[in-house]
């Protein structure tokens, strides 16, 4: 009997891909991947692919990865531990400034953002000269830095990195902070990094070290950046010790920024409000121990949510579309697990070939954001249809709350 939820793509002697895709266009290209990553030996029942699925680097983003036995570096990425933390207040639309121009400016002077090394927060911040009180950010690198320094004995090349320095960092391409309004014209407050310069040192070290052992043990694959690390030795060790470093840097680099932000929105708005009525803080690139299936495996989310029964989750839209507040069902074909966005359907350089900049500003009117070339890639119609992907994985969340940016910060 055919599947309504999902769509099987299978190859002999490879395990299965299940694909939340129904409606929604799938190239043949990650396609391909998704083969190629579903020959490996040690993935665990199958693979569960999310509505918002495109070519990424080795494997597709939008995918979920489970494996018994070893771990894929490049899948997590370099950018680990990258995904959204959004927080309702009690302020409602009519408490916004007509000109939201004042608002976007202080919120771009609170967050350090972009690549310039200008960008305030970047220059002049050095561990070791601390604040006296200490001040948000350093207060969240001491969770962070014996850790981190234990990690460095054996890696000293990460010590070396931006890493105090990227904390409250919010980076460039299609990391944001945003001001929405949800169907009740409630303000939200929702931004999108991850850990920035350290986890793409961690993620490309260890990427490069599964690939020297493939060539060590002669072991082919359809894909160099396929390249894994097999439990029991001290590579896979140290890389998930690394890794999971990485992924609660990412998370307090969020909430360094969400800090960050409210502050800033209190230089503006000057009526008294409260935060984090409802709050979510969630992972989209990552890989952490789960039990599926009566089994402990390593479950790697490329692209993709946790979606546990009840469990929040976020779904942002395109820039200038809107976001989407979620409550997982808990699917257990899915891994427990939706999609992360709405997902690209060209390049970066292709969307600047197609796209002028008269229509990057009629994508995004109505939004108090950036409108120069610069930001050409981020068009909305670069993206896949919000509303086709929500549909295609409706077995897999529940909407709670439906967002619209009116504020919209990149780097």
């Amino acid at each position: 009997m055919k599947n309504e939820e999902y769509e099987v793509l299978h190859t002999e002697g490879s395990r299965p891909v299940k694909m939340w895709t129904r409606g929604v266009p799938v190239e043949e290209a990650a396609k391909k991947q998704l083969r190629n990553t579903a020959t490996l030996p040690f993935i665990y029942k199958h693979i569960a692919v999310m509505p918002d699925v495109h070519l990424g680097k080795g494997s597709t983003i939008g995918s979920v990865i489970p494996t018994l036995g070893a771990v894929i570096p490049a899948a997590v990425g370099v950018d680990i531990g990258c995904g959204m933390m959004a927080a309702k207040t009690t302020l409602t639309a009519n408490d916004l400034p007509d000109n939201l121009g004042p608002l976007r400016s202080a919120i771009e002077r609170a967050i350090p953002h972009g690549m310039s090394p200008k960008t305030r927060g970047y220059r002049g911040r050095d561990e070791g000269s601390w604040q006296n009180p200490p001040s948000v950010v350093d207060a969240a690198w001491l969770q962070l830095k014996d850790e981190f320094d234990a990690i460095c004995l054996k890696t000293p090349k990460l010590k070396n990195t931006n890493n105090y320095r990227h904390l409250g960092t919010l980076g460039s391409g299609n990391h944001f902070v945003e001001v929405c309004l949800d169907e009740q014209g409630a303000v939200w407050f929702m931004l999108h990094s991850g850990s920035r310069g350290v986890g793409n040192a961690i993620g490309t070290h260890f990427i490069e070290l599964a690939k020297q052992d493939m060539r060590t043990h002669f072991i082919n694959l359809p894909d160099q950046d396929l390249a894994y690390l097999a439990e029991g030795t001290q590579h896979y060790d140290d890389y998930v010790e690394a890794v999971g470093w990485a992924q609660r840097f990412a998370r307090n680099n969020r909430e360094v920024m969400m800090q960050n932000l409210i502050a800033a929105v209190r230089t503006v708005i000057h009526k008294p409000f409260q935060t984090h009525v409802e709050a979510v803080n969630c992972h989209h690139n990552y890989v952490q121990k789960e039990h599926h299936f009566g089994k402990d495996v390593l479950v790697t989310r490329k692209g993709a949510v946790s979606a546990r029964a009840g469990e929040l989750g976020i779904i942002p839209g395109s820039m200038g579309a809107k976001s989407f507040i979620v409550r997982g069902k808990g699917n257990a074909e899915s891994f427990h697990s939706c999609s992360h966005g709405a997902g690209r359907t060209m390049s970066r350089t292709e969307a600047k070939r197609r796209f002028s900049l008269d229509d990057q500003i009629r994508a995004t009117q109505g939004v108090e954001c950036r409108k120069d070339e610069n930001v050409i890639d981020e068009i909305p119609m670069a993206y896949k249809d919000i509303d086709a992907v929500m549909l295609a994985q409706r077995e897999l969340v529940d909407v709670v709350h439906i967002l619209k940016q009116v504020v919209c910060v990149k780097g």
